[in-house]
C-alpha cells in the first residue's frame, strides 16, 4: 500500500523524535485511515512497548479495535485489558469506560 504524503511528513518528523507518542500515534491512525489495520496494530504495539513507563492510553484502544477488525479478539482483548489497567492508573475513566465496554463484547 502506498504511503500518503501525511505518512511520509509523519515518517520525516520521527526521523527527529523518534519517542514521540502523538506522533506514533497519527501515524497508527493514518494507516487505520487507509484500511491498513495490520500496519495500525504494529505502530500502535510500538507505541505501547516504546511507552510503557508512560503509557499513551488511546493507543490501546485503538490496538484493540484493529485487532478486533483483523479477527484477532483474543490478543484484542489482552491489549485492552492491559489498557483498562493503564488508564486506570492514569486517571482516565472515560478511556477505562470504554475499553472495559469492548472488552466485554470479547468476553
Amino acid at each position: 500500500m502506498a504511503k500518503t504524503p501525511r505518512m511520509e511528513q509523519i515518517e520525516a518528523m520521527l526521523v527527529d523524535d523518534p519517542d514521540d507518542a502523538f506522533l506514533r500515534y497519527a501515524l497508527s491512525m493514518e494507516y487505520t485511515s487507509l484500511g491498513d489495520d495490520e500496519s495500525a496494530t504494529r505502530v500502535l504495539r510500538e507505541l505501547i512497548a516504546l511507552k510503557a513507563d508512560e503509557p499513551y492510553v488511546p493507543a490501546f484502544l485503538q490496538a484493540g479495535q484493529s485487532l478486533m477488525r483483523l479477527g484477532r479478539e483474543i490478543e484484542a482483548a489482552a491489549v485492552l485489558r492491559t489498557g483498562v489497567e493503564a488508564a486506570r492508573k492514569a486517571g482516565d475513566s472515560h478511556a477505562q469506560g470504554e475499553m472495559q465496554g469492548l472488552l466485554s463484547t470479547l468476553e
